[in-house]
């Protein structure tokens, strides 16, 4: 069997708040709020579980989309007017990178966890 994994908790300031932006940025589903948790799923497979904290350091998070859902997710950030950029040393630039022929993209979520979608895998030598 191949080990998926299932869920991870992302540390943030507001959990359902945080839930809602991913929610509305990647058209995930907000399943609901469970013990001090608010939980998005993400596929069949995974879910993301938004914990409330005072604080936290800066994490970040890579989903690899398909040319058609990069489209309709850079088209919400863009519309949100969320900073973004090519590099995730540059997370400002308005650009995005053709890595690897396709396409990637870095922003910030609202705890400054960096995202980044990308179309296509990092070939690693």
């Amino acid at each position: 069997m191949e080990i998926t994994l299932n869920h991870t908790i992302i540390p943030s300031f507001n959990n359902v708040e945080s839930a809602k932006f991913y929610e509305h940025i990647f058209g995930f589903e907000f399943v609901k709020e469970w013990g001090h948790f608010a939980v998005v799923k993400v596929s069949s497979t995974l879910t993301l579980d938004f914990q409330t904290k005072k604080a936290f350091s800066s994490i970040h998070y890579a989903f690899k989309v398909s040319d058609e859902q990069f489209d309709q997710i850079f088209a919400r950030i863009q519309n949100s007017a969320i900073a973004y950029g090519s590099e995730p040393y540059d997370l400002e630039n308005g650009q995005i990178n053709h890595k690897y022929g396709g396409r990637g993209v870095y922003f910030k979520d609202p705890n400054a966890h960096v995202l980044e979608i990308i179309t296509t895998d990092y070939i690693i030598d």
